[in-house]
């Protein structure tokens, strides 16, 4: 059974810079239909993975988007899964092995490298990256599988960076994830995580 605690959205630290707030957005709505006990339970079976660092620090390595999604809720709680003990590494030597580990993305909404001093403290100072968004559409439109591989959506996301005009309506984000689920069927996107490989451009069309 998963040892599970429950901390204040506060006490849990951000380990990217950046969330696709359409998909942040989605599961908001989600989050806030649910009764107090389901929400309880929800949060339950869905727990945010951490590394705990110095004087028992809890760093988020995935779900940022379920994360401020409770913040945007105004659901000021979460239950965490401690992943791995950290906490006897000091400063950069802590950093060093998350970096190893592939458990930091410190890249900003253009797909550009900052320090780890750019991450924000906690979930409330995420920046949106619409190109997170598209590939979180992308994939749920069956343009690729869901991976566990660390940060994958991130990928996606400057694969089309490059690829996809930005939209500034909703009809043109459709557009986008339609052309989005084509690009990702493409021979270009052979060797991104999750790429369908028994599916690539020329085997027929994108699935829908």
């Amino acid at each position: 059974m998963k040892k599970l605690v429950r901390l204040e959205l506060q006490q849990i630290h951000p380990t990217q810079m950046t969330a696709g707030m359409l998909e942040v957005d989605e599961k908001r709505k989600h989050f806030a239909s649910l009764s107090a006990e389901a929400l309880k339970q929800a949060l339950k079976a869905l727990p945010i993975p951490a590394v705990l660092g110095r004087d028992g620090t809890h760093f988020a390595t995935d779900h940022h988007h379920l994360a401020r999604a409770l913040f945007d809720a105004q659901i000021n709680y979460a239950y965490v899964e401690v992943m791995a003990d950290l906490s006897k590494l000091k400063g950069d030597a802590f950093w060093l092995e998350m970096a190893n580990r592939r458990w930091v993305h410190p890249y900003d909404e253009h797909g550009i490298l900052h320090g780890i001093a750019a991450i924000p403290p906690n979930v409330s100072g995420l920046i949106d990256d619409p190109y997170r968004s598209l590939a979180a559409f992308v994939r749920n439109a069956g343009g690729y599988i869901k991976t566990p591989e660390p940060f994958a959506e991130f990928q996606w996301a400057d694969f089309f960076r490059t690829r996809v005009r930005l939209w500034s309506t909703s009809f043109q984000f459709s557009a986008a994830v339609q052309q989005g689920v084509h690009l990702a069927r493409s021979p270009d996107a052979l060797v991104l995580p999750g790429f369908y490989k028994s599916k690539a451009a020329g085997a027929g069309s994108p699935r829908a």
